[in-house]
């Protein structure tokens, strides 16, 4: 079992950024429930990441690939409720690029991260594309609102 204070959330997060950083699977793996689940924005080229191992191949392939590099730039975390929100950079040198985002992460009791949703810094939507949102992720179920509420104007 892991701290489940809000230090404790914090360092799980740092210590998976670090794992990444140092493309090791097996230190990424065990910051994660093993069903975990890593949600992207519809369309994301990798698509969703289902479970720790899959999670940890991911960002061990992304560094491979891309020469990878993530900081994590702000960090707010909720103990009771055991989930934290981030924004992060991800520098892709190969490319010459980097991407901005924010992740939601919720934690199980354990202290282990059991999900996480990615958000994208990205351009307006286009015809093909026209909601922004993160793939496979069931909004409707988990009580986000799927249609706009009333206003008074």
């Amino acid at each position: 079992m892991r701290d489940t204070t809000a230090a404790g959330l914090e360092a799980t997060i740092r210590e998976y950024f670090d794992a990444c950083n140092e493309a090791d699977a097996a230190k990424i793996s065990a910051c994660f429930e093993p069903d975990a689940v890593h949600y992207f924005p519809a369309g994301a080229p990798q698509g969703t990441f289902v479970g720790a191992k899959a999670i940890a191949a991911g960002w061990v392939n992304a560094v491979r690939n891309l020469g990878s590099v993530w900081t994590i730039d702000r960090i707010i975390v909720d103990a009771p409720r055991l989930e934290a929100v981030i924004e992060w950079t991800h520098f892709k040198p190969k490319q010459g690029v980097h991407l901005r985002g924010d992740e939601w992460y919720i934690f199980s009791k354990r202290g282990l991260i059991r999900e996480i949703r990615a958000y994208y810094s990205c351009p307006p939507a286009t015809t093909e594309r026209r909601n922004h949102e993160i793939g496979n992720f069931d909004y409707g179920a988990r009580g986000y609102p799927m249609t706009p509420p009333p206003v008074k104007r």
